[in-house]
């Protein structure tokens, strides 16, 4: 199998956190090597938006995304959403996000939260670039926001490292969104995890890193890196009983096809 022929794209990386950003050059270089042929540079606050943007800038495989995590949310609450509309028109960046709710640690307010979040849709559903949704113990309220927005016209989305139930996950495919698997599925405890990504429509399956955190199978316990994508999407093609040469080609366009601001 040659390493063209099963390039894959790392849908969300963090590639300007600590364990990353001080070894980009050669974390990314190994990630070539194992047949990575792009990255998602994913923003969580304002203030890295520069450096999240100016990697996107220096690297042609890279693209970033910009936006606010739940986690920031109460130190944004007062972020206009022209602030965010403006950042989105730079030409490296292809995405929204990550926005949504984390009830898990409710680092932020819960209304804060949501009115982000509900602002980032508006702002994605303006512009037609793809928001990448994180959400964690939090189903039902984005299940309801998710709803009720799409009613109020449709927008792109994604589900990023998906961990939800089997029932928010069928309801999200209902609505159009993709699910990005990211190394969480390679863990023994991930049991239901591993049985929802089987039913999964091919053309709504990514794979991730979310690297720096959640290293895959056989790399737990050491910093993530984009290169474990290939780790992820070999588990995820066995689970599927796929070769994962196919999953990376189908995983691959449906990144290009979402995120259509992107150049192959």
């Amino acid at each position: 199998m040659s390493t063209a022929a099963a390039a894959l794209i790392d849908s969300h990386c963090h590639l300007n956190y600590k364990g990353l950003v001080e070894q980009q050059d050669a974390v990314l270089s190994r990630a070539r090597a194992a047949g990575i042929a792009g990255f998602l540079n994913i923003s969580t606050r304002q203030s890295e938006w520069q450096d999240v943007v100016g990697t996107a800038e220096r690297e042609p495989d890279v693209w970033a995304t910009v936006g606010i995590h739940p986690h920031e949310a109460d130190q944004h609450a007062d972020l206009g959403r022209e602030v965010l509309l403006e950042a989105t028109r730079h030409p490296r960046v292809i995405g929204i996000g990550e926005s949504g709710l984390d009830y898990y640690y409710d680092k932020s307010d819960r209304e804060v939260q949501q009115a982000l979040f509900r602002m980032h849709i508006g702002v994605a559903r303006e512009t037609g670039l793809p928001l990448v949704i994180h959400t964690r113990d939090a189903d039902d309220d984005t299940a309801a926001i998710l709803i009720e927005e799409m009613g109020q016209g449709a927008f792109p989305a994604l589900i990023h490292c998906f961990t939800a139930s089997p029932e928010f996950g069928r309801k999200v495919l209902e609505l159009g969104l993709t699910i990005s698997i990211s190394g969480i599925v390679t863990f023994k405890n991930a049991r239901e995890l591993q049985e929802f990504v089987k039913e999964v429509p091919e053309e709504r399956l990514l794979v991730e890193t979310d690297s720096p955190f959640l290293a895959p199978v056989p790399h737990r316990g050491k910093p993530c890196e984009p290169g474990f994508v290939r780790n992820t999407a070999q588990f995820v093609a066995d689970l599927r009983g796929e070769d994962v040469s196919d999953l990376a080609a189908s995983t691959s366009a449906n990144f290009f096809r979402l995120f259509s601001k992107a150049a192959p």
